[in-house]
């Protein structure tokens, strides 16, 4: 299917932790045997909450590319690149937020979670009116712009997310209308399972919840984090027998990281109360550091040599701007500009 484009993004949110490994990195390595894929670290899209907190945000892209390589993105598979080196995205978000209806960027499910998230910032902040940028609010459109920028064919997502991709198909269509063309896909959901990992705590797993594990954390700080997951709090000595469907982390973490006979016996000794707690934990960091021992060994090796990741940024950019060209060129005919 090398004919076929798919396109994904992450926010440039630093070092990514065991939440974005399972919920898109593993979908995405398997993706790009599959398809011709164009991952791209979303940087502009990082300055519509926090644009006045960058003095991390060269490395932390930089983290969020190496966090890929190690655990299996290829680039002699995949194009991987920095949103911001691909100036055409820009021009053409420029163009389609022309033809877009204001109505449509405000019922953005996209749009209305980064206001909540504001809003409850300027509440801690004692603020009483959310920050709403000129960016934030064009923000649907910039996605659509990275999307139609490749003339995606496909675009991965869970099923909670459709509606965050049909905005991309309506501006794609009324392009199409307004300059009576066939120019631009109706880009197609591909629905993929998104396993939700919960933090220790089991809260929604986010580096700013303090909460997560890192693909890169060493082996003692994974072991340390994971003896603050929450298990079965009805459980109050070692010999309690057990409820593995009431394990609100630790039994997750099993089924997601360990194979299908140790999920058994765990449940198994649970239910029994034949192991307590504080054991069933030490042996899940014990599975999950070795799990990910390759991935770090990887990303260690990326580090000592930073010239060749950005060597593999910047082809990858390089390539994805050219690919942005050539729609770019058909558009600017299209609108006669």
């Amino acid at each position: 299917m090398e004919n076929i484009n798919l396109v994904s993004g992450m926010r440039s949110t630093g070092k990514l932790h065991l939440g974005h490994y399972m919920g898109v990195i593993t979908n995405w390595v398997k993706l790009q045997e599959e398809y011709n894929c164009f991952y791209f670290v979303a940087d502009w899209h990082a300055l519509t909450t926090k644009y006045d907190k960058t003095e991390n945000l060269r490395q932390d892209k930089l983290d969020v590319v190496l966090d890929w390589l190690s655990c299996g993105i290829d680039p002699e598979k995949s194009t991987i690149y920095f949103q911001s080196k691909v100036l055409q995205i820009a021009e053409l978000h420029i163009l389609l937020s022309m033809i877009t209806p204001n109505n449509w960027v405000e019922r953005d499910p996209t749009l209305k979670d980064m206001v909540k998230i504001l809003k409850n910032k300027d509440a801690e902040n004692n603020e009483n009116m959310p920050q709403m940028s000129y960016g934030l609010l064009g923000y649907p459109v910039l996605m659509s712009a990275d999307i139609m920028a490749m003339n995606a064919d496909i675009v991965p997502v869970g099923i909670d997310q459709l509606a965050h991709l049909e905005i991309t198909r309506d501006i794609a269509r009324r392009f199409n209308n307004i300059y009576k063309t066939d120019l631009f896909n109706e880009p197609k959901p591909k629905l993929t399972e998104v396993p939700l990992l919960l933090g220790v705590d089991g809260q929604k797993m986010g580096k700013s919840f303090h909460n997560d594990i890192k693909i890169s954390d060493d082996e003692i700080t994974t072991s340390k984090k994971i003896m603050q997951c929450i298990t079965d709090r009805s459980r109050a000595r070692k010999d309690d027998l057990g409820h593995p469907d009431k394990c609100e982390v630790a039994f997750k973490y099993y089924q997601a990281f360990s194979d299908s006979e140790t999920v058994k016996q765990v449940e198994a000794e649970c239910k029994a109360g034949q192991r307590g707690c504080a054991d069933c934990k030490r042996q899940l960091g014990c599975i999950i550091n070795q799990k990910f021992a390759p991935v770090r060994e990887k990303r260690f090796e990326y580090q000592k040599d930073t010239d060749k990741v950005y060597d593999i940024i910047n082809e990858g950019s390089k390539k994805a701007s050219l690919e942005a060209e050539k729609i770019m060129k058909k558009v600017r005919d299209a609108v006669n500009i």
